[in-house]
């Protein structure tokens, strides 16, 4: 009999909407599963049972909704440690937000307003790196997050929790943010579908109010189509259908359940099935550091175009893109900027600060007001040029990651410089898409040879980038590949 974990989110919703499953044995049955491998993989860093619980038989009480309200009824998830939950700390992953200067929140954030709207039950906080900066989940606050696929390497970041706990089964999906990546990074290291949504296309976390416009909210999950109903629960619905995006700009989502549909036919709302992809191995970074392909980013990248193809696609090359040499700088300044805002002061709590974090904060609070304004215009530069590159095509296929997931322990704790280099080496293809606005989604399309410590392989995946509010054709796009694929019926060793 297949038990509730193995089963994807969209069927356990259909079952719970029918009166088959009831929300409080969905929430038990994932506890249980968090108390018996949670500490495996360092997903979570919080749990709360008696909330889920509390949550759970509420929702039971009042029954299934009717119609398409709340269409992530009973269906459980976790909240990235980024995110406050009313009377559940938030700790940011940091030292700076433990112990005396624990923070525990009066208010829930927006996006966790918008998932309790739309009905799931939270089980707890996930993992996070510090204030949420690195592209890995590894603090001095708490274990690493890591890869079902291989304990001795990391889960990624900076959504590292969110995906270790759908990797390992201990959540069905799970939201997360994505400032530089931060989604695409951990799908792809664990194996898993993530999707950057389109600058301004959510209610909560469209980017728009984020410096640069570069962080987004995002969903993480096993199969396209859990990614996709995740997503629906992220736009929350007025009556009349419209999505409910007030006093913000936004991008126009598409009508109530066409992102799922897209993901279950493999096409969009206008029935296209067939699209023009273009491939390239443009990084922004390559102007400013050493980067280089490995062979088995190369061989997924390589496998899915091949793949593409077969499906009908018409897959081109889309030639090689001149790098800007504005942009590695411009995006440095404007990280660092980010982080002079850090709420925290006091010379003995900033001491609490991992090595990164102090440097990032201690650099961006020199960085001047004009400094600040080149930047942003350098990137705006850099953002015509490359959404025009991409809007030749329906999409465009990228790495996702330069490398296999990096071992726990391989970025440099010591030297903040050397740090940030590795990061931009292993995820050269990510940051641009922030600074750009536009919606990727990362996908496993490949798995390493076996080895001792990874007996099932190591997943590598693509990403594949659409043009503004295109994320119905990458969904069709996933899906079509997924069913070729099939890389939900792969399980890693902690399952």
């Amino acid at each position: 009999m297949t038990e509730l974990h193995e089963r994807t989110a969209v069927d356990l919703r259909a079952d719970l909407r029918a009166g088959d499953l009831d929300p409080l044995d969905l929430a038990e049955h994932y506890l249980g599963r968090i108390a018996e491998r949670g500490d495996a993989v360092g997903a979570f860093v919080t749990v709360t049972p008696d909330l889920a619980r509390e949550r759970a038989a509420a929702l039971a009480a009042d029954g299934p909704p009717a119609g398409d309200d709340a269409p992530l009824w009973g269906l459980p998830a976790g909240d990235k440690d980024l995110a406050d939950r009313a009377g559940v700390p938030t700790g940011f992953g940091s030292r700076a937000f433990a112990g005396p200067h624990r923070y525990v929140p009066e208010v829930s954030s927006d996006i966790t307003r918008v998932l309790d709207a739309a009905g799931v039950v939270s089980l707890g906080k996930t993992a996070t790196p510090e204030l949420g900066f690195p592209s890995y989940t590894e603090t001095l606050v708490g274990p690493p997050a890591r890869t079902p696929w291989d304990l001795t390497r990391g889960a990624g970041g900076s959504s590292g929790g969110a995906a270790a706990a759908v990797a390992a089964g201990l959540l069905p999906f799970a939201p997360g943010s994505d400032g530089g990546g931060s989604i695409r990074i951990p799908a792809a290291a664990c194996g898993l579908v993530g999707l950057k949504t389109t600058r301004g296309l959510l209610p909560a976390g469209g980017g728009v109010e984020a410096l640069g416009g570069l962080g987004v909210h995002g969903p993480i999950a096993r199969t396209t189509a859990d990614a996709a109903l995740l997503l629906e629960g992220m736009l929350p619905r007025r009556a009349d259908g419209a999505t409910d995006h007030p006093r913000t700009l936004r991008t126009a989502a598409g009508p109530r359940g066409s992102y799922l549909a897209a993901a279950q036919r493999g096409e969009t709302p206008d029935g296209r099935r067939a699209f023009r992809v273009g491939v390239s191995t443009f990084s922004a970074w390559e102007d400013a550091y050493e980067i280089t392909l490995g062979p088995e980013a190369r061989a997924a990248l390589d496998g899915a175009a091949a793949s593409l193809g077969d499906l009908g696609h018409d897959v081109v090359d889309a030639g090689t893109w001149a790098p800007d040499p504005a942009y590695a700088p411009a995006f440095r300044t404007l990280w660092m900027a980010g982080a002079s805002a850090v709420p925290v002061d006091d010379p003995e709590r900033l001491a609490l600060l991992e090595p990164l974090t102090q440097w990032l904060v201690a650099q961006g609070r020199t960085v001047p007001a004009r400094a600040l304004v080149e930047a942003l215009a350098a990137l705006a530069a850099f953002e015509r040029t490359m959404v025009a590159r991409v809007e030749e095509y329906d999409a465009v296929l990228l790495p996702a990651m330069a490398m296999t997931p990096r071992p726990v322990g391989w970025y440099d704790a010591e030297d903040p410089e050397r740090n940030f280099v590795q990061q931009c080496q292993y995820t050269p293809y990510t940051s641009m898409i922030n600074v750009c606005g536009l919606p990727a989604i990362a996908v496993p399309v490949h798995w390493t040879e076996p080895t001792a410590t990874a007996p099932a392989g190591l997943p590598m995946a693509v990403q594949l980038v659409g043009r503004p509010g295109g994320e119905h054709t990458l969904l069709a796009l996933a899906a079509q590949l997924e069913d070729r694929l099939r890389w939900p019926e792969r399980r890693p060793p902690v399952w």
